[in-house]
């Protein structure tokens, strides 16, 4: 029997209305050696008859089934369940193209991380063009890392689907994602890119990720999800600081710019969802013990160079929110971090 080379693990979770989009990309695929893997994260809606009907017609089709625990509950759990060499995610949502995996298998020579190019795709049928120049030949992780995580691609880099994973790699050094958090991928992809000892880049667009209304930026959230999104900012950034900070031998520059342009991130959904109107409400919802540990380990200093840098200054303006606002904040923040 031919040993399993891709391992592609999907969680679904009350996804009904995209689910065979999904699916039918991935059972169509033109390279055949796949095993697909559904975890069935407790969904509520018609996702598991969906899921039990594609798994009646197709013979390569594994199912999980679980309590609703989240991302990364299900995809550690897929993991774990992997038989291929390689592991791939895709979100139930998403789609990929029809020749992913023949390419996939031509171009990997056993590398640690296949990087490959993706798209959005919006809900009004619109497409965004995806990133140009990223081919590479064999780099190692922290190569990787420090040529691709500019903030430029930053919303690439940290997608966890544009990658392939060779599965005993992520074995071998545990890495597997944070539960109970939002903003896994921040956390996940730079350990991932610090254990990869070779690392290939494709400019092939495989992946199309649908950009769904409901986006961080929309009050769509609870209050309570809210101050939870903030703090995980703050979670996710503080334990990558943590794993890098004694590590001698890499320049972690990049790694401390980006962190700092997490933080504003955060003020910036402060902002957007209006929780500084009701600050007694969020302040009393947050464990300030850890809270202002973490953000003190942060460089706010750094961070308020880059605010003061008139490039990225614009840039935020354009793309994220308006500028004098956030430094309005950014002063009581700090005030309220280092004061309170």
């Amino acid at each position: 029997m031919t040993p399993i080379l891709f391992s592609v693990i999907i969680p679904v979770y009350n996804v009904e209305a995209y689910l065979k989009q999904c699916l039918d990309s991935a059972v169509g695929q033109t390279y055949t050696n796949v095993e697909i893997i559904c975890v069935n994260d407790g969904s509520t809606d018609d996702s598991s008859s969906i899921l039990d009907e594609y798994a009646s017609n197709h013979t390569n089709f594994t199912l999980l089934y679980q309590e609703n625990q989240g991302l990364s509950a299900a995809r550690n759990a897929g993991i774990r369940a992997a038989k291929g060499d390689y592991v791939f995610f895709l979100d139930s949502d998403d789609w990929i193209e029809p020749d992913t995996f023949k390419l996939l298998a031509e171009k990997q020579k056993g590398e640690d991380l296949v990087c490959f190019n993706g798209r959005r795709y919006f809900e009004d049928g619109t497409a965004e063009a995806p990133d140009p120049g990223m081919d590479d030949p064999v780099l190692t992780g922290w190569e990787y890392y420090n040529k691709y995580a500019s903030v430029s691609r930053k919303f690439h880099f940290v997608c966890t689907v544009l990658r392939l994973y060779r599965r005993e790699y992520l074995l071998k050094n545990s890495l597997f994602f944070e539960e109970g958090i939002y903003h896994e991928d921040n956390l996940f992809t730079p350990l991932a890119c610090y254990y990869a000892k070779r690392v290939k880049v494709i400019s092939d667009v495989l992946y199309v990720y649908r950009i769904r209304a409901g986006s961080i930026t929309q009050s769509v959230f609870s209050e309570q999800s809210k101050i939870k999104r903030i703090h995980d900012i703050v979670r996710v950034n503080n334990s990558l600081l943590r794993f890098f900070i004694p590590i001698e031998n890499i320049s972690k520059q990049l790694l401390y710019k980006n962190v700092s342009i997490e933080l504003m991130h955060l003020i910036n959904m402060i902002n957007v969802w209006n929780l500084n109107d009701r600050l007694e409400l969020v302040y009393a919802q947050i464990d300030w013990d850890n809270f202002k540990k973490s953000i003190r380990s942060l460089d706010l200093f750094i961070l308020y160079k880059l605010l003061l840098n008139r490039k990225l200054k614009l840039y935020y303006q354009l793309y994220y929110f308006d500028f004098y606002i956030v430094r309005k904040y950014f002063r009581k923040f700090r005030s309220l971090v280092y004061d309170g």
